[in-house]
């Protein structure tokens, strides 16, 4: 869970958030969510349709748990999802966020989104 919470942190821009007390952590760009951490479980924006897939490839990735069901997941961290997998999932999760800034912020971060 350790490697989670640093991959996300090292996003540039990023900033960690305790809005909901001492757990769960939040994730954020330009004050806006991409990842929150709590347990064994990570929930991160999804584009609907990459979301659906997910969910059918993965037991492990469910619709996001006190999130938006169409647009959040919800991953279980049990070992069954590859890191390499889960960094692809927070890099998606920042990008669509990124892409969902004002202008000027968009246009700071867009560098960081290829």
């Amino acid at each position: 869970m350790e490697f989670i919470k640093e991959y996300c942190l090292s996003k540039p821009g990023s900033a960690e958030d305790y809005p909901f007390g001492p757990e769960p952590l939040v994730v954020k760009i330009g004050g806006k969510m991409f990842a929150l951490l709590s347990g064994d479980s990570l929930s991160l924006k999804c584009d609907p349709i990459i979301a659906e897939n997910l969910r059918e490839q993965y037991e492990a990735v469910t619709p996001g748990y006190h999130m938006n069901k169409k647009h959040w997941n919800s991953i279980r961290l049990d070992g069954s999802i590859p890191e390499e997998e889960l960094q692809d999932m927070i890099d998606h999760s920042y990008k669509l966020v990124v892409k969902g800034l004002p202008k000027a912020e968009r246009d700071q971060w867009s560098a960081y989104i290829v």
